[in-house]
């Protein structure tokens, strides 16, 4: 038989047998509806050979659209609950156990994923999002592409170009790993209790090649914290604690990249900030 979705009904019907309040702290806004969550599979590409990792699966709505596509999925979940739930509700409707594992666990702590998924699809929280989604890039190599539901702000910045009024620190260090797109906007009433925020869908793909070693990916990442930390400055200025310890060793430093030292830290592209790290 076809795997079938999750209604709204059902969901507040699980949420109460359950004894699950949605929190703020934990970013629990269910999906409770069936159109949305097959946008968001749709957007991520997602077809029945692949293997994917779902970040906060919450009751289950977005991963039974994943599964409904023949797919298999790694549900990674927080809430020690809702993670022991997702098996049933799966089989309840009618996924075969050999397609769904379940990781009860924080996914910012998570280090192994079995069978290494290609794609990745998330619904995360604001105060999560650009940490666990940095940490798995960081971590699992293997992930080539995907699509997460983020309130506007998020996706606005992880997909924004340099110079931009948005671009900073996590959009340079996003790109750092590949290519991100906003990826189509999810209206607030599709979700339960209703946000009081807009959210978005942002894509990313995994460049064909990494863009550089460990070493040279940390120290890329704290210059462009140094630079961050005091955007409205020039680089020469703002740079000048992790290139020499002056202005003058700084802006030296940055014109041997062929950087000008009086650009400031939004103007730069992440090629801009590894040729700096590779000094």
């Amino acid at each position: 038989m076809p795997v079938s979705l999750l209604g709204a009904a059902e969901i507040r019907r699980l949420a109460a047998d359950l004894d699950v309040t949605p929190t703020k702290k934990l970013g629990q806004n269910f999906v409770v509806d069936a159109n949305t969550v097959r946008k968001i599979v749709q957007a991520a590409r997602v077809t029945a050979s692949d293997r994917v990792v779902e970040i906060g699966p919450g009751l289950g709505s977005l991963t039974l659209a994943i599964l409904e596509t023949g797919a298999s999925v790694v549900a990674v979940e927080i809430d020690h609950r809702l993670a022991e739930q997702l098996p049933a509700t799966a089989a309840a409707h009618d996924v075969p156990a050999d397609r769904l594992t379940v990781i009860d666990a924080d996914a910012l702590r998570v280090d192994a994923l079995p069978g290494e998924p290609s794609v990745l699809v998330a619904n995360l929280p604001y105060n999560v999002s650009v940490p666990v989604l940095l940490h798995f890039l960081e971590t699992f190599p293997y992930l080539q592409r995907g699509v997460v539901m983020v309130q506007a702000e998020v996706g606005e910045r992880l997909a924004a170009p340099p110079g931009s009024k948005v671009y900073g620190a996590p959009s340079v260090k996003a790109a750092w790993y590949g290519s991100w797109r906003l990826a189509g906007t999810v209206s607030r009433q599709v979700f339960w209790p209703v946000p009081n925020v807009d959210s978005v869908l942002v894509g990313f793909d995994r460049d064909a090649e990494p863009r550089g070693t460990e070493e040279h990916r940390r120290r890329t990442f704290q210059i462009v914290d140094a630079a961050f930390q005091q955007r409205r400055k020039m680089l020469r200025q703002a740079l000048s604690g992790v290139l020499g310890g002056t202005a003058a060793q700084a802006a030296e430093a940055l014109e041997a990249a062929g950087v000008d030292p009086t650009l400031r830290g939004e103007q730069l592209t992440v090629e801009d900030y590894a040729r700096i790290a590779a000094l």
